[in-house]
């Protein structure tokens, strides 16, 4: 495998040309175990080829991004001691070496989708490349990814190899001035013991500490396997359950092909076929909100498996675990800054999966924020295609180890928010946590909504998020009868 090192950046996005190409139509089947990544009844021997000039055109295009994302600037990041900083539920203080590190891991044990060059031709194209117009894709898959690791693995689990990366990029800083109480010391980076800390009590501290971040380390290394089964499932071949061959079929159901710009909600909604047509849908499933309200009794009746009239096997449990996607646009031309309190609050949250939006024609997948600014992995990068059917294929280009920030006003307001609950009861509580992070906004409207009962109770019978494609606009919780009126809008906005 040649791998690239992951090395800080920071990229110009660009949105690709419409290709003119005819795609056929495929047929065909997943497997029946989410540990094969391919299915021998696809067939991929008729395929309709694009004509010359699609060919030429797709080639000097796929040249040139290849070049434009395959280099990098070498940069750092500057986070302070005084903020704390978030990361999808987990909160970091860096004053001291151990919290750095907890920061470190979790930010480089999140999984990273970028642009990759020279995977297998995509059916009925010439593409052997997504530089230019898949990053909406990767970040997508970024979203799905970590909610297949918060399904499949523990909570907190870490990546155990992150440790053996040493191009960790960035610093931390004290800043000038930082706001704080009066008499309250700031700890320094080399003093993580505050200075009346008796001996002893610190010795036994340090003890225990040092015994559970033994055993993490013992049951993330077991839970290795899964980790590495899940990057199978993204890989870029024909048959990847979730990688962009795959996620390109399945947009032309909603009218895009290799080559297009793809919207958050147009992902959000690939995404929900993707994992449906796959047997890790047996366990869990994606819905996807409407008209910015997400019907409690729909995702009941999607996940409450007793419901069902097909026998199911007795040992599984009886409630789904469920991804919720919810589309949303937070302004108009530009990020209504009445919302940042609310992003904010959703991101703190354990149940929030992150963020897939970015700033104008340059998808990012946002997945904390510290002070002002959002804590983001950037697909932008172009890297050689890895080849996952091999035993033991380097993992090291699927994490990042450069974070990245950007200021909220720079957001854009179309965005696509991803949320996991494992169990009824813990989706239930997100519910109640989440409505508690939508009533901090500032504006008379939340960003969405929770509505008991299902979509049909309001005269959407046919319009499921199963089967069509949510509006992007923010709705009243009084006007959702009314929804089925408004016009769809599901682009990346450009200003």
């Amino acid at each position: 495998m040649n791998s690239v090192s992951p090395s800080a950046a920071q990229y110009v996005g660009g949105v690709m040309q419409d290709e003119l190409v005819d795609m056929r139509t495929q047929q065909g089947t997943f497997v029946s175990r989410p540990s094969q990544i391919l299915d021998p009844t696809r067939d991929t021997d008729t395929v309709e080829e694009p004509d010359e000039v699609d060919k030429l055109k797709s080639k000097f295009i796929s040249a040139w991004n290849n070049v434009k994302y395959g280099w990098t600037i070498k940069t750092k990041t500057s986070f302070n001691k005084v903020s704390p900083v978030y990361i999808l539920g987990q909160s970091f203080l860096l004053n001291n070496e151990d919290e750095v590190e907890r920061f470190r891991l979790a930010f480089v044990s999140r999984i990273w989708m970028t642009y990759r060059k020279d995977f297998p031709q995509i059916e009925g194209t010439s593409w052997t490349t997504d530089c230019g117009w898949g990053c909406m894709l990767r970040s997508g898959q970024m979203l799905l990814a970590q909610g297949l690791l918060v399904h499949l693995m523990p909570r907190d689990w870490a990546w155990p190899d992150a440790n053996q990366l040493t191009d960790v990029d960035f610093e931390v800083f004290r800043p000038r001035s930082p706001v704080r109480a009066v008499g309250i010391p700031i700890p320094s980076f080399a003093s993580p013991r505050m200075p009346n800390t008796p001996e002893k009590s610190f010795a036994s501290d340090t003890t225990a500490r040092m015994q559970k971040k033994k055993t993490e380390c013992t049951r993330d290394k077991q839970a290795e396997p899964i980790h590495h089964n899940v990057l199978t499932w993204f890989g870029d071949q024909p048959r990847a359950l979730f990688g962009v061959h795959e996620l390109v079929e399945i947009g032309k159901c909603s009218g895009k092909k290799a080559g297009d710009w793809y919207g958050p909600s147009i992902v959000a909604h690939i995404l929900r076929k993707a994992v449906a047509k796959t047997s890790v849908g047996h366990n869990l499933a994606v819905y996807v909100a409407q008209d910015c309200t997400v019907y409690k009794g729909d995702v009941t009746h999607m996940c409450d498996m007793s419901r069902s009239q097909t026998a199911y096997d007795p040992s599984n449990h009886s409630w789904k675990s469920v991804i919720i996607l919810v589309p949303v646009r937070l302004g108009g031309e530009a990020l209504n800054p009445s919302y940042i309190e609310c992003v904010k609050n959703i991101l703190k949250l354990e149940c929030c999966i992150g963020i897939i939006g970015g700033k104008p024609k340059h998808s990012l997948y946002f997945i904390g924020f510290q002070d002002e600014q959002l804590l983001y992995l950037d697909p932008h990068y172009c890297q050689p295609v890895v080849d996952v059917t091999q035993l033991n294929f380097s993992l090291e280009s699927f994490h990042c180890t450069s974070p990245k920030k950007m200021p909220f006003s720079r957001m854009d307001p179309s965005c696509t928010i991803g949320f996991y609950a494992k169990t009824k009861k813990d989706f239930e509580s997100l519910c109640s946590a989440v409505c508690v992070a939508l009533s901090s906004s500032k504006e008379k409207y939340p960003i969405f909504t929770f509505v008991d009962g299902e979509s049909q109770d309001y005269g959407l019978e046919g319009h499921s998020s199963n089967y069509t494609l949510p509006t992007a606009h923010i709705l009243p919780p009084r006007t959702v009868e009314n929804s089925n009126n408004r016009r769809h809008s599901d682009e990346f906005v450009f200003l």
